[in-house]
């Protein structure tokens, strides 16, 4: 990870530190930290980090570094500093769901993602000390491990009774008369709100776009009421150290877990009902087809963060969290390195591990957390199987060559990803 300067580090530690200690108070004066030349290199470095295609206009990074990104960050701050800049329409991409869906993602220029990176900065820290402990999604020093662990601890305790929340076209249904409210609650800037009016317009009259580098951000203000309400049941239920509803969200995605007890059902109506609530007041729809009530007990499951959750019992009547990678995971990723193969089947060896192992160690490292096994060597076998394949047809032969090549040969000479061992936290090797 790519860290902030000193000075700016500084900067964002108190601003976080002032909010955490105020919670009513209003920041003004931050435009001015906005336009700092340190923001917008810091912003521009970040932007470069995470790479991504050019926007609307054509310009790509490589462009900005031949024509000089000194020359780029000047004319941007000169435009912000004399409120001339204007943020150019994003440029609409269609990716693949699933399902023959797609999802739209609005990618905005690089000069673009400049201004949002730097209001990001600064803002940031701002909601950041406001933002909920069940609350996972696009947030400094938090991942999607840490949701999966906290899904994973409530069904070990016994919060067997799930809503599986699906929101419909959250995104797209962002009010920008709410969102900015909720931002004047704690911003009191006029050049920033009209900084962020401007860039919201981009997107038409209603909704963030997915893609920006700002709409993490703004999406997570705009939940922070539910999540509010959420860690506001878990703490008026609470008894001691036992709680009895737990929640995490990552962005649009939230799992809430109520106690299976009979005791506790009418808190699961409760949430239920406090929910739909708490949603209408945002102008955001329920999917009803694929929101969920669950119940572990009954031996039922529920999706999250690309994980099957399911609760285990052992031999002595005591109920465990289990949960593999999800057989759509999987598929994705063996289409995605089907596809390599193909593309490549005139290429040496060499080039076609150097493309797939990148892909394939991101795939382990993300998934060796749950109960992968299984599903770690079946991908373990199919990628050797594919291996060999492509080197029988490269000396124009058919089969494996099971003979002609070691799995040793195949891992240490050719260098093939070999690190499937899942690493689980010790607890839930215990509760097994």
């Amino acid at each position: 990870m790519i860290k902030p300067t000193i000075k700016l580090q500084d900067l964002r530690r108190k601003i976080y530190l002032k909010a955490k200690s105020e919670k009513s108070w209003r920041f003004w004066g931050l435009y001015v930290h906005i336009c700092k030349m340190e923001t917008l290199e810091e912003s521009y470095r970040l932007c470069k980090h995470n790479k991504g295609s050019a926007g609307i206009d054509g310009v790509t990074f490589e462009q900005v570094e031949q024509e000089g990104v000194e020359k780029l960050l000047s004319e941007i701050q000169q435009e912000l500093k004399s409120a001339t800049y204007l943020p150019k329409k994003n440029r609409i991409q269609a990716i693949p769901k699933g399902n023959g869906k797609t999802r739209k993602l609005g990618i905005p220029t690089i000069k673009d993602r400049i201004v949002q990176g730097a209001i990001k900065l600064i803002l940031e820290p701002v909601f950041e000390a406001d933002f909920q402990p069940g609350s996972f999604g696009y947030r400094p020093k938090r991942t999607a491990h840490q949701a999966i662990e906290q899904v994973s601890n409530a069904i070990a305790q016994e919060k067997t009774k799930v809503i599986d929340v699906d929101l419909k076209s959250y995104f797209d249904t962002i009010r920008h008369d709410l969102l900015l409210s909720k931002i004047a609650q704690r911003i009191r800037d006029d050049k920033v709100l009209h900084l962020l009016k401007l860039i919201l317009k981009t997107s038409g009259k209603k909704g963030v776009p997915q893609g920006s580098v700002i709409s993490p951000l703004l999406s997570n203000i705009y939940l922070n009421e539910l999540d509010k309400m959420l860690e506001k049941a878990n703490d008026v239920t609470r008894e001691g150290k036992y709680t009895h509803i737990t929640y995490a969200r990552w962005a649009d995605d939230l799992i809430i877990l109520v106690d299976g007890y009979w005791k506790w059902h009418w808190l699961y109506s409760g949430v239920q009902r406090r929910l739909k609530e708490e949603l209408a007041n945002l102008g955001v729809e329920i999917n009803e087809e694929k929101t969920k009530e669950v119940d572990l007990r009954k031996g039922e499951k529920f999706g999250f963060l690309g994980f099957d959750f399911r609760r285990n019992v052992n031999s002595q009547g005591k109920g465990w969290p289990h949960y593999p990678p999800k057989m759509s995971s999987r598929t994705r990723l063996l289409r995605k390195l089907k596809d390599i193969f193909k593309r490549h089947n005139s290429q040496p060896i060499s080039r076609v591990i150097n493309l797939i192992n990148p892909i394939v160690r991101g795939w382990v490292n993300y998934f060796r957390v749950g109960h992968s096994s299984k599903c770690f060597g079946f991908v373990k076998d199919w990628v050797q199987k594919k291996i060999r394949r492509f080197l029988m047809r490269s000396k124009k032969r058919r089969g494996f060559g099971w003979k002609r090549w070691s799995r040793d040969w195949i891992y240490e000479k050719l260098g093939v990803y070999n690190d499937y061992q899942v690493r689980r936290s010790r607890k839930d090797f215990s509760i097994q």
